[in-house]
This record gives structure tokens, C-alpha cells and sequence, in this order.
């Protein structure tokens, strides 16, 4: 399955490619595992949606605040997992992808509940403004729209480079902190290449909903955080020795 690509005969998939033959190669593999795991992903994130939604609905800012943290807390796990995923996935971890889910959740569920909390309450107040956006009087201006996308992107950087972390290695939160700064500052542009990346695609789930809905159960959550983790995963692995850390896939 290379995502709407024919597969080429004369790819050895046994050997490990690079550039896009690489990417084209790792959905072959991957896109079945992710595609299970994706789906029990967006029932983690069934709470957090709905409270915010409510909470949206009901133009409630003393509903949206524990909605969304509560919500987050609860889809954080499970995002933890998916993370996890695409980076087995990326450095070719052989182990079954129930046992890596069910592992990665024993590992991993303490630790995302404060990332996940912050994730949903980012996610609750950025949908607020947006409703506010949308239903005020007076249009907002050019820069404030700016300013908006330009804080919401910054968000979508740092998480692109917070969860990897968060499923690799046992660190500290301010370690991890410092790390997604000092990484996004050498990386810059292909850094915000991938926040870009993240922000167009979940805009237009947003923008064309509910028809994008029916693509949720499709390409979901798991395509854009491979696709953006893919185009990072060279510098990071150099950065963080992921491969090294990993090799044998046992981890």
C-alpha cells in the first residue's frame, strides 16, 4: 500500500531504502499496524472531542476548562501509543504491534497525562477562539488571525518534537522542554516545515468538516504524524541516537 503510489517490482522491500522510496517503503510495511492503532487512538480522543464541543456549543468557558483538561488526560495515553508507533515504525522494530501498544501504555500512561492535559486544554481554548472568530460582530483583523495561526503553529512545533521524546527516552519534562528548544532552534525550517505541514492538514479537516470526518478512520491522526516525524526523523535521530539506542528492536 503506497498511499494512492503503485508499487515498483523492482524495490527489494527486504533492503532498507531511502528518501521517498523509504517512505513509500515504511507504509507498505506500516500502514495496517497504524491503521489499527489509529482507530483505537480516536476513541482515546472521543471524550476530549466531545467536551469540547459541548463546551463550545454552549459558549461555557467554566465547562471548556475541565472538559479539556480532563479530556487531554484521557486522549494523552493513547497518542503516547500512536507516537510510539510511527517511531517503531521509522526505525523498523520488528515486535507485534499489540504487544509494542500494550507496552508502550504501561510505560508510557503516567507520563502523558500532564502533556496530554496541556494538549487538551490548548486544543479547547484554540477551538474557543476560533468559535469566537467566527460568530463576533466585527471581523478580526489580519493580524490577529496572523497571530492566532502563528501561536497555534508554534504549539503544533513544540508537540511534533515533545512526544517523540516523551515515547523514547526517560527524561524529565524540563529536559524534554530543552531539548524541543535547543532541536528547534538548529532545525528551524524543517521544523516549521513540519508544524506547517500539521496546521494545513488539521485545518482542513476543520474548515471542510463534517465531510472530512469520513477521512478520520482513513488517514486519521497516523498519516500526518508520520509524514511530519518522517521528514524530522534523520535530525532527530542523529540528535537523539535513536537507532543506536534501539538497535535490535527490543525495546
Amino acid at each position: 500500500m503506497g498511499m494512492f503510489i503503485p508499487d515498483d517490482p523492482h524495490i527489494n522491500e527486504n533492503e532498507r531504502q531511502t528518501g521517498f522510496y523509504r517512505y513509500r517503503q515504511i507504509l507498505n510495511i506500516r500502514f495496517g499496524r497504524w491503521w489499527k492503532i489509529n482507530a483505537i487512538t480516536l476513541i482515546g480522543f472521543i471524550p476530549l472531542a466531545a467536551g469540547i464541543v459541548y463546551a463550545v456549543g454552549s459558549a461555557s468557558v467554566l465547562v471548556l476548562l475541565p472538559c479539556s483538561i480532563l479530556g487531554g488526560m484521557i486522549a494523552g495515553p493513547f497518542l503516547a501509543g500512536m507516537y510510539d508507533a510511527v517511531f517503531r515504525g521509522l526505525r523498523d522494530d520488528p515486535t507485534p504491534w499489540k504487544d509494542a501498544w500494550v507496552r508502550s501504555w504501561k510505560q508510557n500512561w503516567r507520563g502523558s497525562l500532564l502533556p496530554g492535559a496541556v494538549l487538551g486544554l490548548m486544543l479547547g481554548l484554540y477551538a474557543f477562539m476560533g468559535m469566537l472568530f467566527w460568530v463576533a460582530e466585527v471581523s478580526p483583523s489580519l493580524g490577529t488571525v496572523l497571530l492566532y495561526l502563528f501561536s497555534l503553529l508554534l504549539v503544533l512545533m513544540a508537540n511534533a518534537l515533545y512526544w517523540p521524546q516523551l515515547v523514547l527516552f526517560n527524561q524529565r519534562p524540563g529536559v524534554r522542554l530543552r531539548n524541543c528548544v535547543l532541536f528547534g532552534i538548529l532545525h528551524s525550517w524543517r521544523v516549521m516545515g513540519a508544524g506547517l505541514l500539521r496546521l494545513g492538514y488539521w485545518a482542513l479537516m476543520v474548515l471542510f468538516a463534517p465531510w472530512t470526518l469520513l477521512l478520520l478512520p482513513v488517514t486519521g491522526i497516523w498519516y500526518i504524524l508520520f509524514l511530519t516525524q518522517f521528514l524530522l526523523y534523520d535530525q532527530m535521530d542523529d540528535a537523539f541516537h535513536i537507532e543506536e539506542l534501539y538497535h535490535g528492536g527490543d525495546v
